[in-house]
C-alpha cells in the first residue's frame, strides 16, 4: 500500500456537508466542514458524524473547543477549533465528528510530534534531518520530497555542498503560510494559533492567566495576546504583555484585529515586542522590526 500523497489529502480533506436540525428554532442548516492547513501545507479537514445529533453548546470549556486532527501527510497531531454551528436563533450547535484519520499512518499519541519522528512517504522507514537542518527539538522542518529541495550531499571535489547546507545553524525551509478568512474573533484566535504553529512554536495552548483585553495563548517559552475587538491597542496593553512574560521569562508577541496606536508600537520598539495585524484575509502582518525578524527567521 502506497503512503498518501498530497493529492490523496486534498481529496481527503474535501468539505463535506450534513443537515443539521436545531433542537431550540427547529430550523434546517447545510454545515460544511472547515478544512485547515497543517505546518506541512497539506489541508486537515474533521470527519463528520452524520448519524449523532448536534449537542447545544451552553456551558463552553477550553478542553471542549479543541479537537486533535492529524495530518494524512506528515502525521502530525494539531489541535483544531471543534466545528460549530450557529443558529440565528442564538444557539449554538457542537457538530460531532467522527473518530482518528483513516490513514494507518496516524501516531497513537495526541501530541505534537515532528516529521523526523515519524515515516517519511518514499524516504524509507525514517527520515533524518540534512546536514543543514536545526536540531532543536519541535522545530518544524519540511520533507526533501514536499519542499522540492533535494538533501544535501557530503562535500566532495565532484560534488561540492552548497553554502546554505554547510553553515551551521541553517534552517529548512519553511511552507508557505496559508491564511483563513477571519469572519469572527474566535477565526482571530485561530490564526493566530496557526500563525504561531507556522513559525515554529509548540505546544500551543490558552494562557494560564487571562490578558486584561483580548485572549491569551502559550506555547513552549512564549506568551501572545490576541486582540480582536475594534480598539487599536494601547501602551498599556503592550506593557502588561511584556511584564506577564517578563515573569514567566517568555517572550512575547502581541496581535491585534484593529491595529496599534502610535504609542503603543513606540513602546514595543522599546521593549522589542513584536506587533503583528490580523489582516481580515487571515494573515499576519507585521508592523515593526521585531515582528519582521520573527516573521522572516521563525524559532
Amino acid at each position: 500500500m502506497r503512503p498518501p500523497s498530497r493529492r490523496d489529502a486534498w481529496e481527503w480533506a474535501m468539505p463535506e456537508s450534513v443537515p443539521v436540525h436545531c433542537p431550540a428554532c427547529r430550523r434546517e442548516h447545510i454545515y460544511a466542514a472547515p478544512v485547515y492547513p497543517c505546518a506541512c501545507g497539506a489541508p486537515t479537514a474533521p470527519r463528520l458524524d452524520r448519524a449523532a445529533e448536534p449537542v447545544v453548546s451552553e456551558h463552553r470549556a477550553w478542553d471542549d473547543e479543541w479537537i486533535a486532527l492529524p495530518c494524512t501527510v506528515c502525521h502530525r497531531r494539531n489541535h483544531w477549533p471543534h466545528p460549530e454551528l450557529g443558529c440565528p436563533c442564538g444557539t449554538v450547535l457542537r457538530i460531532p465528528v467522527t473518530g482518528p484519520t483513516p490513514s494507518s499512518h496516524t501516531p497513537a499519541s495526541g501530541t505534537d510530534s515532528t516529521p523526523g519522528s515519524k515515516p517519511t512517504p518514499g524516504k524509507g522507514p525514517t527520515a533524518r534531518p540534512g546536514p543543514g537542518a536545526d536540531p532543536a527539538p519541535g522545530a518544524d522542518a519540511v520533507p526533501p520530497s514536499e519542499s522540492g529541495a533535494s538533501p544535501a550531499r557530503p562535500a566532495s571535489p565532484a560534488h561540492p555542498a552548497p553554502a546554505s547546507a554547510t553553515r551551521p545553524g541553517a534552517r529548512a525551509a519553511r511552507p508557505a503560510f496559508q491564511p483563513r478568512t477571519i469572519r469572527t474573533a474566535r477565526d482571530a484566535v485561530t490564526t493566530a494559533a496557526v500563525y504561531l504553529r507556522w513559525l515554529g512554536y509548540q505546544g500551543i495552548r490558552r494562557a494560564d492567566q487571562r490578558p486584561p483585553n483580548g485572549i491569551g495563548l502559550a506555547a513552549h517559552g512564549l506568551l501572545a495576546q490576541v486582540d480582536p475587538t475594534v480598539r487599536p491597542a494601547a501602551p498599556r496593553d503592550v506593557e502588561c504583555l511584556w511584564l506577564t512574560a517578563m515573569t514567566e521569562s517568555a517572550d512575547c508577541v502581541y496581535f491585534s484585529l484593529a491595529g496599534y496606536t502610535d504609542d503603543a508600537r513606540s513602546q514595543a520598539d522599546t521593549l522589542r515586542v513584536p506587533l503583528f495585524v490580523l489582516d481580515l484575509t487571515g494573515l499576519p502582518r507585521p508592523v515593526n522590526t521585531p515582528a519582521d525578524e520573527l516573521s522572516a527567521d521563525g524559532v
